[in-house]
């Protein structure tokens, strides 16, 4: 395992920037695409349709991938499946920037998507490693939190940039250098770890049906075909996954031991991030549309928008957040947090057709932000409260994959709900902004609901402070 130099020195600190330098490429990663693709669909002649493949190419084997490669990692050593995602997604980032066709670009892509999941995954289970107890912990987690909220951000900021600048292949290009210095770093930062060794036993039939059984799921969720294959699809992906459940009670070795679910602190902490995640990660995606389609911002713009919300997450975790966890518990903090996001979308269900981003936009933003700040580092920090050294691994890769599958859903319900109110072309600019903004204060009445369930969820599921302390 990870070898403790001592809580005074600085050697853990200097390996969690690198962790988080890690993850806040693979973050940047999608933004910086989704703000490049009106360019790279005119340069390599994608439709509207396939275009989304751009996106899904990568989306697909990194939420599927998610699981096995954490519970690889507790095997072989997660530093060591931490440096090969980093190489892969290096190397496929130089060969997604050098793309000069369709298919070139969506097989890097997919590639791009593994190298994601092998870096990914295991960066939990490495932070709570190091940070063993409170209050490092939470501020660890606060910063990570922050690292994820406020990627998405800089990377419009960033695709804005780059796509205007130099090309929409620099927005790839850019993760070659940024590899290879995280690289080099963790060689000199992270200290070496021993897994349990292969010889320990890997669930090989578990690992196919698991990693099939969601990336199907993520599929479906992310596809916009025919509703009677997509209906198909999940019902193969249910049952994939079902199998996959059956299996680990009668594995020798299980991929995911299913005792980590007779902890409520994970069960309830996975439930409570997935639909947190559904509710926020469809709120930015919602919030970047009306700002651009009914405001009028460009890309550029819209990216600093939104740096309220990550700067006011980062003040709140790393400061505040984990001396109110030590004071009153995860529990009471957690659903505060919840509470605090919940009123900030309830706020922007009456947003209006001439709204103004400071009156209108900017509030919410704030006490998102503040929520966030919050409820982030206490839900991690419970849903790997229970895994063993063994198994923070496969403890990570759930909860990033419970991240993926929770922004997927969130992005794709919602979006839908907000085009459905859409669905009519109106006759004038004015009737379209009218129709827009109807479909954006129905989704966040949508987005709001799943931070609430959330909130419910926390109560009902994740115990008090005195059962979580022996979790």
């Amino acid at each position: 395992m990870f070898e403790d130099r001592g809580t005074s020195g600085r050697s853990r600190w200097h390996a969690l920037v690198v962790l988080c330098l890690a993850s806040l490429m693979v973050v940047l990663d999608g933004t910086i695409v989704v703000v490049a693709l009106p360019s790279i669909q005119t340069d390599l002649g994608f439709t509207q349709t396939n275009s989304t493949w751009i996106v899904n190419a990568y989306l697909v084997p990194f939420g599927g991938l998610l699981l096995f490669s954490g519970r690889l990692g507790d095997l072989i050593g997660r530093r060591r499946v931490f440096l090969i995602g980093l190489s892969v997604f290096t190397v496929a980032s130089l060969l997604c920037g050098s793309a000069g066709d369709q298919a070139t670009l969506i097989a890097f892509r997919c590639l791009q998507g593994v190298g994601g999941a092998l870096t990914t995954s295991v960066v939990l289970g490495m932070i709570v490693t190091l940070f063993p107890g409170q209050p490092e912990q939470g501020k660890a987690l606060g910063l990570f939190g922050f690292v994820q909220a406020g990627g998405a951000s800089l990377g419009m900021i960033l695709g804005g940039v780059l796509t205007q600048g130099l090309g929409w292949h620099w927005t790839m290009l850019v993760n070659v250098p940024i590899g290879l210095v995280v690289v080099l770093a963790t060689f000199a930062a992270i200290e070496r770890d021993r897994g349990a060794g292969l010889r320990a036993g890997i669930d090989a039939f578990g690992a196919v049906l698991a990693t099939s059984g969601v990336m199907l799921l993520v599929y479906v969720i992310v596809d916009s075909g025919q509703p009677v294959r997509r209906w198909l699809l999940l019902a193969l992906a249910v049952f994939l996954l079902t199998g996959f459940l059956v299996r680990q009670t009668k594995a020798p070795v299980p991929l995911m031991p299913l005792g980590l679910f007779r902890s409520r602190a994970v069960t309830g902490g996975n439930i409570v991030m997935l639909l947190m995640v559904a509710g926020m990660m469809g709120f930015q995606f919602l919030t970047a549309l009306y700002l651009q389609r009914v405001l009028a911002l460009d890309a550029l713009t819209t990216g600093f928008a939104f740096l309220p919300t990550p700067v006011m997450n980062a003040l709140v975790a790393l400061w505040l957040g984990p001396r109110l966890i030590g004071r009153f518990g995860t529990r009471p903090i957690l659903t505060t947090g919840l509470l605090v996001a919940a009123t900030g979308l309830a706020l922007l269900t009456t947003v209006p057709v001439d709204g103004a981003y400071f009156t209108d936009v900017l509030p919410p933003l704030l006490l998102a932000g503040i929520g966030m700040g919050i409820a982030v580092p206490a839900v991690i920090g419970t849903a790997m409260s229970a895994g063993s050294p063994e198994n923070t691994g496969v403890a990570s890769g759930l909860v990033n994959t419970t991240l993926q599958i929770g922004s997927a859903m969130g992005t794709a319900v919602l979006a839908a709900v907000a085009a459905s109110r859409t669905a009519s072309p109106a006759e004038t600019v004015l009737g379209q902004r009218e129709a827009l903004t109807s479909g954006f204060r129905l989704a966040y009445s949508g987005s709001a609901a799943f931070v609430v369930l959330a909130l419910f969820s926390a109560l009902v599921v994740i115990p008090a402070r005195e059962e979580l302390s022996r979790a």
